[in-house]
């Protein structure tokens, strides 16, 4: 697991050279750790109000507040907060007890160091997924930041759409299917000084080629056949606002001509009608195709072209921000579970880096209904937990959904191996205890043992 910055984790225990013993392991360790060292759970407290902490390890036994009220203690001041509780052996009843309580893990003295660096690394893994949930979660109830990225393309961008946004210039928007284009669009109209006038959006390729002009400009009653009544158009109704024209590079040569003449004048004329009238307007068009390449086969006009072209956004494809995609991962997982009613999940960092390989030709869009899909076949699991299932268990290379019955059995395995190598890494390749920490016969694990072809000495 790697950390981008230093984490903070806490020792407690009133044997000091025990303590110091495990400062020097787990920082020769963790280049990116700092131990704090507390004698007692009085001082544990005190260094947890003042000072971060992702993982804190204490002894069950101590003069004073024990480990246990410490552990509750610490817990109702940070969730968040990987507590580990240090037993004696013969104590392992006791330390599956604290579990319950809401430790992450336990060990047992004496410590091997390969076990203790194990649970370190997961429990600051499980610490920064809570973290991070609860920010996206916060994100997710604000809806202020709505265009998902911290890379340096998407910083970028953010910094181009508060330049564009103060002006009243109409604005291009170029970039592929699914990088969120629209979403841009509304971002710069909620962003600029029509921010409270009228917005509308138009796709134009849901609308027939014989019925846009009438829908972008209206058209007076008995112009055609049907239009029994007038109607106002959407750039009247948009009047004082913004209209975002969707898919500009779709719409045909003839209404393209009549689309420059209200950029150029500034007026619109209903279909049928014989006189114009003056709307104000501010245009955000945007379209997924190479609007040059248009304008050289002749299906687009060069002149509407530089009109509409006045400020430029182009928004970059998801596999040039590739390291956006586990941020966007856990925001789409976390919004589809909120949407589904569902306790909230995490992707693990191996399922993460399988998600980071792949092209996503669909882009932010293709990425969000994957992780809507692993949502609804529970194929990660509770933040609170350390297991995982890969993505591929749901979704295949191209994306495609497996039959039921092959995903379902998929997804079973994958969970079945991941929880009995967790439960033997906790136990130390210890049969018994991990039949007892999972709740399983003895026999029921060694079968699955045979099955997924584990040893337990792999794990000692």
């Amino acid at each position: 697991m790697s950390q981008p910055e230093t984490v903070q984790v806490l020792v407690v225990d009133d044997q000091t050279d025990f303590a110091s013993g495990l400062k020097r392991l787990i920082e020769g360790e963790f280049d990116h750790v700092r131990v704090l060292l507390a004698d007692s759970g009085k001082r544990a407290l005190e260094l947890l109000e003042s000072a971060p902490v992702s993982l804190m390890i204490t002894d069950l036994q101590m003069p004073g507040m024990g480990g246990l009220a410490l552990l509750r203690e610490a817990l109702a001041r940070n969730p968040a907060l990987s507590a580990v509780m240090l037993t004696a052996h013969g104590s392992i009843e006791t330390a599956v007890d604290t579990l319950k309580l809401g430790a992450y893990d336990f060990l047992t003295k004496p410590i091997e160091p390969e076990v203790l660096f194990r649970v370190v690394d997961k429990g600051l893994e499980r610490s920064m997924l809570l973290n991070e949930n609860r920010r996206l979660r916060d994100l997710l109830e604000r809806r202020k930041d709505k265009l998902i990225g911290e890379s340096p393309a998407m910083q970028r961008l953010k910094q181009s759409i508060q330049a564009v946004a103060q002006t009243d210039y109409n604005v291009l928007i170029l970039g592929e299917s699914g990088t969120g284009k629209e979403l841009v669009a509304s971002m710069v109209r909620e962003l600029s000084p029509r921010a409270d006038h009228p917005f509308v959006t138009l796709n134009c390729t849901a609308i027939p080629e014989n019925l846009l002009e009438s829908e972008l400009f209206g058209h007076v009653k008995g112009a055609f056949s049907g239009a029994e009544q007038k109607r106002e158009g959407l750039f009247a109704k948009a009047h004082t606002g913004t209209i975002l024209l969707d898919e500009i590079g779709d719409i045909p040569l003839e209404t393209q001509a009549k689309l420059l003449r209200v950029l150029q004048e500034g007026e619109i004329r209903p279909v049928g009608s014989d006189t114009s009238r003056k709307v104000d307007v501010r245009i955000i068009a945007s379209t997924n195709q190479d609007l040059v390449a248009r304008i050289a086969d002749r299906t687009f006009r060069e002149d509407l072209y530089h009109r509409l072209n006045v400020l430029t956004l182009h928004l970059p494809p998801l596999r040039e921000r590739k390291g956006d995609i586990p941020l966007l991962a856990r925001y789409f997982l976390l919004k589809a579970c909120t949407e589904l009613g569902l306790q909230d999940k995490y992707v693990s960092p191996a399922a993460l880096a399988d998600l980071s390989s792949q092209p996503w030709p669909g882009n932010v869009r293709e990425l969000q209904n994957a992780m809507r899909k692993l949502a609804v076949f529970d194929a990660v699991h509770h933040s609170d937990s350390a297991l995982h299932c890969e993505s591929r268990a749901v979704l295949s290379q191209d994306g495609d959904l497996p039959p039921f019955k092959d995903a379902k059995a998929q997804v079973l395995d994958a969970f079945t191996l991941d929880y009995v190598r967790e439960a033997l890494s906790r136990s130390s390749g210890n049969v018994s205890q991990t039949a007892r920490l999972s709740g399983l016969s003895r026999v029921a694990v060694q079968n699955m043992l045979h099955k997924y072809g584990l040893s337990p000495e792999d794990f000692k």
